[in-house]
Protein backbone atom coordinates (compact mmCIF):
# COMPACT_ATOMS: atom_id res chain seq x y z
CA UNK A 1 0.00 0.00 0.00
CA UNK A 2 1.37 3.86 -0.51
CA UNK A 3 2.00 6.00 2.11
CA UNK A 4 -1.19 8.27 1.08
CA UNK A 5 -1.78 8.81 4.76
CA UNK A 6 -4.97 11.52 4.15
CA UNK A 7 -6.35 7.91 2.51
CA UNK A 8 -5.71 6.18 5.75
CA UNK A 9 -7.05 8.77 7.91
CA UNK A 10 -10.42 8.79 5.95
CA UNK A 11 -10.54 4.68 5.82
CA UNK A 12 -10.09 4.94 9.49
CA UNK A 13 -12.90 7.78 9.97
CA UNK A 14 -15.23 5.44 7.10
CA UNK A 15 -15.23 2.23 8.95
CA UNK A 16 -15.69 4.32 12.68
CA UNK A 17 -18.69 6.09 11.25
CA UNK A 18 -20.33 2.68 9.33
CA UNK A 19 -20.17 0.50 12.63
CA UNK A 20 -21.61 3.43 14.49
CA UNK A 21 -24.20 4.42 12.17
CA UNK A 22 -25.14 0.72 12.20
CA UNK A 23 -25.17 0.21 15.92
CA UNK A 24 -27.12 3.49 16.46
CA UNK A 25 -29.85 3.32 13.25
CA UNK A 26 -32.55 2.18 15.50
CA UNK A 27 -32.09 5.54 17.44
CA UNK A 28 -32.33 7.62 14.29
CA UNK A 29 -28.98 9.10 14.97
CA UNK A 30 -25.71 8.88 13.19
CA UNK A 31 -22.23 8.60 14.40
CA UNK A 32 -21.34 12.34 14.12
CA UNK A 33 -24.41 12.86 15.96
CA UNK A 34 -23.74 10.94 18.66
CA UNK A 35 -20.50 12.23 19.14
CA UNK A 36 -21.98 15.47 19.47
CA UNK A 37 -25.13 14.33 21.95
CA UNK A 38 -21.84 12.75 24.08
CA UNK A 39 -20.35 16.06 24.32
CA UNK A 40 -23.29 18.16 24.99
CA UNK A 41 -24.26 15.86 27.71
CA UNK A 42 -21.10 15.49 29.12
CA UNK A 43 -20.36 19.36 29.17
CA UNK A 44 -23.78 20.38 30.02
CA UNK A 45 -23.11 19.25 33.55
CA UNK A 46 -20.25 22.21 33.97
CA UNK A 47 -22.38 25.13 32.50
CA UNK A 48 -24.73 25.91 29.37
CA UNK A 49 -23.61 24.54 25.93
CA UNK A 50 -23.71 26.50 22.97
CA UNK A 51 -23.77 25.69 19.66
CA UNK A 52 -20.12 27.75 19.18
CA UNK A 53 -18.79 25.60 21.17
CA UNK A 54 -19.91 22.65 19.22
CA UNK A 55 -18.20 24.45 16.41
CA UNK A 56 -15.15 24.87 17.83
CA UNK A 57 -14.52 21.68 19.39
CA UNK A 58 -15.59 19.72 16.39
CA UNK A 59 -13.79 22.09 14.22
CA UNK A 60 -16.81 22.61 11.81
CA UNK A 61 -18.15 25.29 9.97
CA UNK A 62 -21.63 27.08 11.56
CA UNK A 63 -23.88 25.92 8.71
CA UNK A 64 -22.51 21.91 9.41
CA UNK A 65 -23.29 22.72 13.27
CA UNK A 66 -26.66 24.43 12.28
CA UNK A 67 -27.75 21.09 10.02
CA UNK A 68 -26.67 18.79 12.70
CA UNK A 69 -28.10 20.52 15.76
CA UNK A 70 -31.20 20.75 13.76
CA UNK A 71 -31.75 17.02 13.40
CA UNK A 72 -30.76 16.07 16.68
CA UNK A 73 -33.61 18.53 17.85
CA UNK A 74 -36.20 17.02 15.08
CA UNK A 75 -35.04 13.58 16.55
CA UNK A 76 -35.75 14.56 20.02
CA UNK A 77 -32.55 13.83 21.38
CA UNK A 78 -31.89 17.71 22.37
CA UNK A 79 -33.67 21.18 22.95
CA UNK A 80 -32.73 24.85 22.73
CA UNK A 81 -33.58 26.69 25.75
CA UNK A 82 -33.12 30.42 26.09
CA UNK A 83 -30.62 31.41 28.50
CA UNK A 84 -31.92 34.24 30.97
CA UNK A 85 -29.33 36.51 30.64
CA UNK A 86 -29.61 36.92 26.91
CA UNK A 87 -33.05 35.90 25.15
CA UNK A 88 -30.83 35.54 21.92
CA UNK A 89 -28.46 32.69 23.14
CA UNK A 90 -29.66 29.14 22.92
CA UNK A 91 -27.92 26.33 25.29
CA UNK A 92 -28.06 22.85 23.82
CA UNK A 93 -30.02 20.30 26.76
CA UNK A 94 -29.84 17.12 26.46
CA UNK A 95 -33.82 15.38 26.20
CA UNK A 96 -34.88 12.35 28.08
CA UNK A 97 -34.48 10.30 24.90
CA UNK A 98 -30.52 11.54 25.15
CA UNK A 99 -30.50 9.90 28.41
CA UNK A 100 -31.77 6.68 27.14
CA UNK A 101 -29.73 5.81 24.03
CA UNK A 102 -26.61 7.27 25.97
CA UNK A 103 -25.46 3.89 27.37
CA UNK A 104 -25.71 2.28 24.19
CA UNK A 105 -23.55 5.25 22.55
CA UNK A 106 -21.82 5.03 24.80
CA UNK A 107 -20.99 1.16 24.93
CA UNK A 108 -20.24 1.85 20.92
CA UNK A 109 -17.44 4.20 21.44
CA UNK A 110 -15.51 1.69 24.05
CA UNK A 111 -16.46 -1.25 21.60
CA UNK A 112 -14.93 0.45 18.98
CA UNK A 113 -12.14 2.00 20.95
CA UNK A 114 -11.28 -1.26 21.69
CA UNK A 115 -11.19 -2.74 18.64
CA UNK A 116 -8.60 -0.01 17.33
CA UNK A 117 -6.36 -0.30 19.77
CA UNK A 118 -5.97 -3.90 20.03
CA UNK A 119 -2.76 -5.14 20.38
CA UNK A 120 -1.13 -1.45 20.41
CA UNK A 121 1.17 -0.48 23.34
CA UNK A 122 1.01 2.33 25.46
CA UNK A 123 4.43 3.90 23.73
CA UNK A 124 2.25 3.27 19.84
CA UNK A 125 -0.77 4.95 21.09
CA UNK A 126 1.08 7.86 22.92
CA UNK A 127 3.06 8.17 19.39
CA UNK A 128 0.02 8.25 17.25
CA UNK A 129 -1.90 10.97 19.05
CA UNK A 130 1.46 13.03 18.97
CA UNK A 131 1.46 12.19 14.96
CA UNK A 132 -2.14 12.89 14.50
CA UNK A 133 -2.20 16.16 16.85
CA UNK A 134 0.81 17.43 14.80
CA UNK A 135 -0.73 16.91 11.36
CA UNK A 136 -3.79 18.68 12.72
CA UNK A 137 -1.27 21.76 13.73
CA UNK A 138 0.14 20.98 10.47
CA UNK A 139 -3.62 21.48 8.10
CA UNK A 140 -4.19 24.68 10.27
CA UNK A 141 -1.63 26.21 8.49
CA UNK A 142 -2.22 25.61 5.32
CA UNK A 143 -3.47 29.11 4.01
CA UNK A 144 -0.75 30.95 5.84
CA UNK A 145 1.56 33.13 4.15
CA UNK A 146 4.38 30.66 4.35
CA UNK A 147 2.49 27.75 4.85
CA UNK A 148 4.29 27.85 8.30
CA UNK A 149 2.66 28.41 11.57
Amino acid sequence: MPADYGMWVNVLSHKLKKRMNAALSEFGITAVQSRIMRYIMDKEAQGPVFQRDVEKTFEMSRSTATAILQLLEKNGVIRRESVPKDARLKSLVPTEKAQQIDERVRACIAENQRLMIEGLSEGQLLLFLEVVKHMSENLDCVGSTENKC
